[in-house]
Order: structure tokens, then C-alpha cells, then sequence
């Protein structure tokens, strides 16, 4: 959920980044206040670049707005700082991350998550003392010790709104004055104090972009003034102001907002004028737009992540938009600043979406929605992970951008008596993006609301019930995975559900590693197994001889080496890169329990290679890890404290720990032992800490130095 930054350059805020600055030094809390559109994000941001050198373990951006519920807080935030989620308590896995940790944490827009977001925060700063927090926000948070800076509009020339060159105090030029009037009183220091304003030099930037050549002089210095003053100096009103030079003159520009903002000030007297100032910006903008682009406008406002070309084709069009116009309707809110495009996505400030959102009909957006959840369900379906093809860590990274939008079909559903059905099967069907993005806090959230809804003993709900179970076991927790997947077993053992039978067994097979009987969880894996076969589902093949490789690691090597071994030639045969990363790691352990540790170097070796790159650090502990033992196996003492502390930081961050993984334990504590008695303690502590400060780059890059 990192903050996607737009391109845009920054304008101005000298003293409120001053401000700010001196602020966090004196205090842990900082809320960045103000009305929408006035740039607190951008302040933010712009503070946290200039402040990242300070925080050696670095600074994290949290956007928020596209989060529906207060439930996904804690899970969002640890995804966004890379942990992941072992435990049923995400909580306590960032306050464990974070407690030695001088970091800054900026969270972006929690106005609608105010009373959660305070708690949360409250808690961060008791347990990680060198943690600092910058929020933004429409409402201070009432947190112990927070400070607030109000972020006010950029400034305008003049004393007041209406103020302009060449007019008395207070005096009001009429709205058709000609602009050559306004400049006549305009004198060249005038036309350089003007252009000091943030204001006008905001305007002034963002009308170049548009009319190359524009600048400030005194010819159009009174319209420009008037224009600024108008705005209220509010940043997003100025560059929907800037972007209407296109089509015409900045007189007559000046001519309109005058006749709308006089419109609205009469309709609506006892708005404040900031509020008022912006809602007819915006008000204007949307009149200006074709009918094609208001609707288009307003339908887009559905998309919390940013929309790409197909998808917007796809949910967007009828009603009014033929699916050939949309790439050229598109083009058009680009052109008017309503969206941002990076690269092939389009993405729409919180307050034009907003505002977009009040637009639609209760009809339209009816029928939008359910265009809305076919779309994302056919999506998570044609992207699933779980699926033995090459393209899987591209499914993998679609899903994470994709995401936010995900997610409002899942509570769009959750919403709808008739789709829950829909939300628990697009919640099953994302189970392995769930573990391979560490969200199985999330994984288990949606399931469960799903669950509550669809109590029916469907396939459905057997297959939600061995997702959740088994997302639950992956976090160790037992006493919510038995139940459920002790229903699912019984589901899946009438007639009519022999696909489902085998995933419920698979899962008892897990469960019962994890319960200690390491035995009845391989017969269980091999019975799995052959009913996958038996049913041709080589995607249930696929993740059950992994299963069976690593978890038999440890209780019968050699034929994990084979379970590996045919997993590694499957992977290779249909180019799954992902799994083949996970195939090398488990033919790794078992080489190393059977003594060959060369081998298992060299497999682990590249999967490190491949995972360090695709950033999935559920594989990358564990290959660290056995890097460490292979390294201490040829008596590289040192080597392996380091790489015990690189995988330690990394356990850490992910809430687990090998000691818990009985694949890992022996390993582990056999090589630990070794290494401390090798080197001594204070040389063992020394190297352990140097690995654990790596960082995941350079862990990564220190694990394939040769040894």
C-alpha cells in the first residue's frame, strides 16, 4: 500500500516544512490538518524525503484512503513495512519490528479511519520508542502528545480574496474588466512581489505545462492575481484552474469561475468558503467536461487502486460510453487534471473521487457495482497463483496493485445478501496470494465474513474452510484451524465433492505436522497426493509435493528428494519460476539431512538468487537460514553466525521463527550450537548482530558472496 507520488513538481511550503520540522524534533506525533485539496499529502511526502536520511532504518508511506474498514489497519500497515503476518496478531508483530527501530511512519489520509487510527497509533509509540509518526488528516487524532500543524491554502497577493493590483482595498473590479485595465496599475516590483506567492507561481508552473511560453507579466498580472484570490490559494482548485487554459483565454477564465463561485456562494451562503471555494471548483471542472467524460468521471470513482485501459473499458462502458470511446475519454480527464496516469494505470485524487462518488445515481450505481464484482471475481480467478503456469509471479504482482479495488469488491459483496457467495469464493480463491504476500490476517478476515454469511454446506463454504484452516496453521494457530477443517472434512466426504476431498486432506496432513504427528502428516500429504493425481489436477499436484518435500525434509529425506525432484521437473517443464524458487529450497533441506551439503548450497544458492529479486521473503528466510547451516557445515563459522542474523531480523519481521517450523528446528539449533562454540560467544554475538543489520538487500547480496 506504499503511496503512489505524483510527478509533479512541489511548489512553495518553505515555512510549513520548517514547521513540521521543528515539530517531530520536539515531538513523536505529528498531524498534518487541513481542508481537502490543500496539499497536506504532498507536504507529507515532500517531509519525508527530506527527512529519510535522519532514520536510519528508513521512512514508509501509508495510504489509507483506499481502505474500507478500520479491521485491515494493522494488516495493511505490516504489509506495506514488508512483515509477514505469522501470527494471528499483527499488532504485536509491528510492535515487535519496530521496538529498537528509528524510523518515521507516515500515514496518509485517516480522516475516515480517525477513532481506529488514534488507538493504533497510541499503541505504535508506547512500544517502539524511537518511532515518529506523521499523519494527515481533515481531524486531529486526540492522541496523548500529538502536535498539530494546520497545512493552510498557498499564499495569495494582497490582503484579501478579492484584492488586485490597481484596485483600492476592498475594491471589487467588475468580473468583464479587460486585462490590459487590470495590468495598467501593475509596475514591475508589483509584478515581482505577485510572483513570490506560492500561489501564483503554482499557477504560473502548471499553465506553462499547458500553454508553453505562459509566465507572469504585467499584462496578465491583475487576472492571474484575481485567479489565485479567487481559489483561496487551495493547490487542487489552482490546477484545475490551470489545465481550462487550454481551450480558453485566461480572461475569460477568470470570467467563469467569478459567474460559478457567485452561483454557489448564493445557493450555499453558510458553507465555509474554503469548502465552497473548492466544491465549485470542482463543480466547474465536471460542467466543463463532455457527458462522456462526466460519466466516465463518476464511474471511476469506484476504483480506490487506480484503473488500467481494459478494466475500465470493461466496467465502465455502456449506460451512455461505447467501450471505443473510454481510451480517448480517458485522455480527456488527463488532460483536465481529474486523473493521473503512471504508466498504464489511471489514478484520481481522494477529493475529485470523492466528489465523482456523489455524482453517480443510486440506478447507475447499482448497476455499476454488479459490473464491478463480475469483473474483480472474473479477475481473481484468471489470476490465481495457485496455478502450475509461467506467468506466476506476474499474476502475483498484478494482485498487489490490484488489491485496493479487490478489496471494495469483497465489501461490495459482503454488503449484498445475494454475493456473499461471490466474496467467499473470491477470498478462497486468492489463498495463495495470501501466503505469498504474508496477508493471511486479511486472508483469514475475509474468510470468516464470508463464512458468517453462507452457512450452507456447499462447496463453497468446504473449500473457504480448508483455505482458512490452512491459512490459519500457517500462523500456528490450531485452535481456530481444527474446527474448520474438521466440518470441511465431513462436506467434502459426501458424494459429489471428490475435488474438494483432496485439499481437505492436504490439510489435515499440515495440521498434523503441526500437532507433532509427522508421520500421519506425510501419509496424509501421500494420500493427497494421489487423489490429485487421479483427478489430473496437476495445480493440487503441484502444491502437495511441495508440501511433502518440505515437511518430509526431516522425516524421510530421501523420498522428499523425489517428491522435490519431481516437483523441480514439473516447475521446469511449464517455466514456473515461483514454485521452482520454493522446489530448490525443499530438495535443499533434504540434501542437507542427508549430508550432501554442496548440493543443497547450490540449490539454495538460487533460489536466494531468484527470491531476493521478487522480494518474496516467506522463501528467503528459509533459504538464509539454510544457507547458514550449509556454510557451518564446512566449518565457515563466521559466515554462518552472519547469515543466522540476517534470517533472525527477517524471522523476526515475519512474526515467526524456525524453532517453530519442525523442518527448520533441528537445522537450526544444530548450527547455532556450532557456530557459538566455534567462535566463542562474544565473536558468535558480534557476527550475528553484523547479519541482522544487512537489511534485506545486502543480506541478499552477502549470502551470494561465495563463501
Amino acid at each position: 500500500m506504499t503511496l503512489l507520488m505524483d510527478k509533479s513538481t512541489f511548489v512553495g511550503r518553505r515555512h510549513e516544512l520548517s514547521a513540521a520540522r521543528k515539530a517531530l524534533s520536539r515531538t513523536r506525533l505529528l498531524t498534518l490538518t487541513g481542508t481537502g485539496g490543500v496539499g497536506k499529502t504532498r507536504l507529507a511526502l515532500r517531509l519525508a524525503e527530506q527527512l529519510r536520511p535522519h532514520y536510519r532504518d528508513g521512512v514508509e508511506v501509508v495510504e489509507l484512503a483506499a481502505l474500507e474498514t478500520g479491521d485491515l489497519l494493522e494488516p495493511a500497515v505490516a504489509a506495506a513495512l514488508g512483515l509477514r503476518d505469522a501470527r494471528p496478531d499483527p499488532m504485536g508483530v509491528l510492535e515487535e519490528h519496530l521496538a529498537g527501530r528509528r524510523m518515521l511512519l507516515v500515514l496518509d489520509s485517516c480522516e475516515h479511519l480517525s477513532d481506529v487510527c488514534a488507538r493504533f497509533v497510541d499503541r505504535l509509540l508506547h512500544a517502539a520508542p524511537r518511532l515518529r509518526v506523521i499523519v494527515t488528516s481533515q481531524r486531529t487524532l486526540g492522541v496523548y502528545g500529538e502536535q498539530v500543524l494546520t497545512v493552510p491554502p498557498l499564499s495569495v497577493p494582497g490582503g484579501g480574496p478579492r484584492e488586485i493590483p490597481g484596485a483600492a482595498p476592498g475594491e471589487v473590479p467588475a468580473a468583464g474588466r479587460a486585462p490590459g485595465e487590470l495590468a495598467a496599475a501593475a509596475t514591475a516590483p508589483r509584478t515581482r512581489e505577485v510572483a513570490r506567492h506560492d500561489s501564483v507561481r503554482l499557477f504560473v508552473e502548471r499553465a506553462a505545462g499547458v500553454v508553453p511560453g505562459f509566465r507572469l507579466t504585467a499584462g496578465n498580472l491583475g487576472c492571474v492575481t484575481r485567479l489565485v484570490q479567487r481559489l483561496e490559494g487551495i493547490p487542487l482548485a489552482i490546477e484545475l484552474a490551470a489545465v481550462r487554459l487550454r481551450t480558453v483565454p485566461l480572461d475569460q477564465l477568470v470570467r467563469e469561475l467569478d459567474e460559478r463561485f457567485d452561483m454557489l456562494a448564493a445557493r450555499a451562503p453558510t458553507v465555509l468558503p474554503r469548502h465552497r471555494t473548492l466544491r465549485a471548483t470542482m463543480d466547474w471542472s465536471f460542467r466543463l467536461c463532455s457527458p462522456g467524460e462526466r460519466r466516465l468521471w463518476s464511474r471511476l470513482s469506484m476504483f480506490t487502486g487506480g484503473v488500467d485501459l481494459d478494466t475500465a473499458e470493461t466496467v465502465c462502458s455502456g449506460d451512455g460510453i461505447d467501450r471505443l470511446d473510454v481510451l480517448d475519454l480517458l485522455a480527456g480527464l488527463v488532460d483536465k487534471s481529474v486523473l493521473i496516469r503512471y504508466g498504464s494505470r489511471y489514478r484520481m485524487p481522494e477529493s475529485l473521487r470523492a466528489y465523482g462518488c456523489d455524482q453517480l445515481r443510486p440506478a447507475e450505481l447499482g448497476r455499476l457495482r454488479r459490473r464491478y464484482v463480475r469483473h474483480y471475481r472474473e479477475l481473481v480467478e484468471a489470476y490465481r497463483c495457485d496455478r502450475l503456469v509461467h506467468d506466476q509471479l506476474e499474476r502475483y504482482r498484478f494482485l498487489q496493485v490490484e488489491l485496493p479495488n479487490v478489496r471494495v469488491a469483497l465489501e461490495t459483496c459482503l454488503g449484498d445478501p445475494a454475493l456473499a457467495p461471490v466474496e467467499l469464493a473470491a477470498a478462497s480463491a486468492l489463498w495463495c496470494f495470501w501466503l505469498q504476500a504474508g496477508s493471511l490476517t486479511e486472508g483469514r478476515y475475509w474468510l470468516e465474513r464470508g463464512l458468517e454469511l453462507v452457512p450452507e454446506p456447499g462447496r463453497a463454504r468446504a473449500t473457504a474452510l480448508w483455505v482458512h484452516s490452512m491459512l490459519a496453521l500457517r500462523q500456528g494457530d490450531l485452535a481456530a484451524a481444527l474446527p474448520r477443517l474438521k466440518e470441511c472434512q465431513a462436506i467434502a466426504g459426501r458424494a459429489g465433492y471428490e475435488d474438494v476431498l483432496p485439499y481437505a486432506i492436504r490439510t489435515a496432513g499440515v495440521a498434523a505436522f503441526s500437532s507433532g504427528d509427522n508421520r500421519r502428516g506425510l501419509a496424509l500429504l501421500r494420500e493427497s497426493l494421489a487423489l490429485h493425481r487421479a483427478l489430473d489436477d496437476m495445480d493440487g499436484v503441484l502444491f502437495t509435493l511441495y508440501f511433502a518435500a518440505a515437511y518430509g525434509s526431516v522425516v524421510d529425506p530421501r523420498l522428499a528428494v523425489e517428491f522435490g525432484e519431481e516437483l523441480l521437473r514439473l516447475c521446469e517443464t511449464h517455466h514456473a519460476q515461483v514454485s521452482r524458487a520454493y522446489a530448490q529450497l525443499a530438495v535443499g533441506m533434504a540434501l542437507w539431512n542427508l549430508g550432501d551439503f554442496p548440493q543443497a548450497e547450490m540449490l539454495v544458492t538460487a533460489a536466494t538468487e531468484f527470491t531476493g529479486r521478487s522480494r518474496d521473503r516467506w522463501c528467503l528466510v528459509q533459504c538464509l537460514e539454510v544457507l547458514a547451516w550449509t556454510a557451518c557445515a564446512r566449518g565457515g563459522y563466521e559466515r554462518a553466525a552472519a547469515l543466522l542474523g540476517a534470517a533472525h531480523a527477517l524471522w523476526q519481521a515475519a512474526g515467526a521463527a524456525p524453532e517453530r517450523l519442525c523442518y527448520h528446528a533441528s537445522g537450526h539449533e544444530q548450527c547455532t550450537r556450532q557456530a557459538r562454540l566455534a567462535l566463542g560467544k562474544p565473536a558468535f554475538t558480534s557476527a550475528f548482530r553484523h547479519g541482522a543489520r544487512l537489511g534485506l538487500d545486502r543480506a541478499v547480496a552477502y549470502a551470494l558472496q561465495p563463501g
